[in-house]
């Protein structure tokens, strides 16, 4: 008879507590990572979140420099310079390495093109941003850390985009019934359409949001090249004086913009010319709205004959130097004028009926040549203007112009007061943005 093997539970058990550890390893393997999983949902919904409230990937916008430097120098930058590193990193090279302390940038030039992506609600309405300048508040952080002060430049009635999107707002050809062109095939927008300045102060507002320390407006004029008698106003009456239209502008970008740092960039006849140039600028009318003007007295650009000199653009020193003079000028008979109005006796009883002209709220800051037009424009050349701006300012008082150029007729102190307080600075102008690194290296 056989007898049976009796079984061992043993491996039963053994069996029976392997499956049971198995099973609450993949408990709490499927716990962690459902934890994980939702953690990494809450990751994805906060980035798609921060993606929403901020599409570029921006930083959080800027606020202006606390101690902006009382004199401006400048140098002048494309949207593109801005938007590309390596440019925008010799830029910033040269204005360490220099006497510079602030640079120009291109917020919408004379093609329309808004360089980053501004967040006007015109701009989105019109479509008019590109992004060359991928992250704008970033940008200017960098700026800001090296203590450079960030001017936003805007051209307002010379436009290439807004015409084409609203051609009701643009100067129309009276022989085609199209869009205006001048002689180099540029459109232009009516100076005297409101929704014109509002789009650019649209623009203005976005930037100064941002952190910009400034704006600059170019192309504050009527159109001055082209057949002009072609040209169909869609809002000009063709009535109301040139200079009253621009004047008009002039006080509403003010009231539109407070208590924004502005600047204006005038013709450089301005300086010296009584008219208004045919265009609407005069110096006088920008003086109550404007923190800063800026005469283009680029000696390249002025007549042959100015001031008794066949080619100016050979004479830097000579023309800015006259321009400021006479720009200064301008001034204190603007500002004599004021007082005398002031202190008239009958003006109590005139209220209403003597026009007060606004007090001066600008201050000189002219852009000067850097590019070779009817000159090599070196090293010399550049610190020629540059001194010349300065030694304008040793013609203290009007009366003193009749006394020879050599001698000084105020003191170091004046001197330097005045060029803070009538003069503030000076900005370059170059469009590729390489400029003369010898002329303004820190002696």
């Amino acid at each position: 008879m056989r007898f049976k093997k009796r079984r061992s539970r043993k491996p039963a058990l053994i069996i029976a507590l392997i499956l049971a550890i198995s099973i609450a390893a993949i408990f709490l393997i499927f716990k962690s990572k459902t934890t994980n999983f939702e953690i990494q949902k809450s990751d994805i919904a906060n980035a798609l979140l921060s993606a929403q409230f901020n599409p570029t990937g921006d930083i959080e916008p800027q606020k202006p420099l606390t101690n902006p430097p009382k004199v401006i120098k400048a140098v002048y930058a494309t949207g593109y310079s801005a938007g590309s590193n390596q440019k925008l990193s010799y830029l910033i090279k040269l204005i360490k390495e220099s006497e510079l302390n602030a640079i120009v940038i291109d917020i919408k030039d004379f093609a329309g093109i808004v360089y980053y992506k501004s967040e006007s609600p015109l701009v989105l309405e019109y479509g008019t941003n590109e992004g060359r300048i991928p992250k704008i508040n970033k940008l200017i952080k960098r700026l800001h850390d090296e203590g450079i002060y960030v001017i936003g430049r805007v051209a307002v009635f010379e436009d290439q985009r807004l015409p084409l999107l609203r051609p009701d707002l643009a100067l129309q050809s009276k022989s085609t019934g199209k869009p205006w062109k001048n002689f180099k095939g540029l459109m232009w927008l009516d100076t005297a359409s409101k929704d014109v300045w509002d789009y650019n102060i649209d623009i203005a507002k976005d930037a100064l949001s941002r952190g910009f320390d400034e704006i600059n407006f170019d192309y504050i004029r009527f159109t001055s090249d082209g057949n002009l008698a072609d040209i169909k106003y869609p809002v000009w009456d063709g009535k109301t004086p040139k200079r009253e239209v621009i004047k008009q502008f002039f006080a509403y970008l003010r009231s539109a913009l407070p208590d924004a740092k502005l600047s204006a960039d005038l013709f450089g006849m301005t300086t010296t010319n009584k008219d208004d140039l045919g265009i609407g600028q005069t110096l006088e009318d920008a003086l109550p709205y404007f923190d800063a003007i800026a005469p283009m007295v680029y000696p390249s650009h002025y007549i042959k004959g100015f001031i008794g000199i066949q080619n100016p653009a050979l004479y830097p020193y000579e023309v800015v130097k006259y321009s400021i003079e006479e720009a200064i000028k301008k001034i204190a008979k603007y500002e004599a004028r004021r007082e005398t109005i002031l202190a008239s006796a009958s003006i109590a009883q005139n209220v209403g009926k003597i026009e007060v002209p606004p007090p001066v709220r600008a201050k000189l800051r002219p852009w000067l040549q850097d590019f070779n037009i009817g000159a090599t424009y070196d090293a010399e050349k550049v610190q020629k203007q540059i001194k010349a701006v300065s030694d304008a300012i040793w013609s203290c008082t009007p009366g003193s112009q009749s006394k020879p150029p050599t001698v000084k007729t105020c003191d170091d102190r004046i001197h330097n007061e005045l060029l803070g307080n009538i003069v503030e600075g000076w900005m370059l102008w170059n469009p590729r943005n390489i400029y003369n690194q010898e002329a303004l290296l820190i002696q």
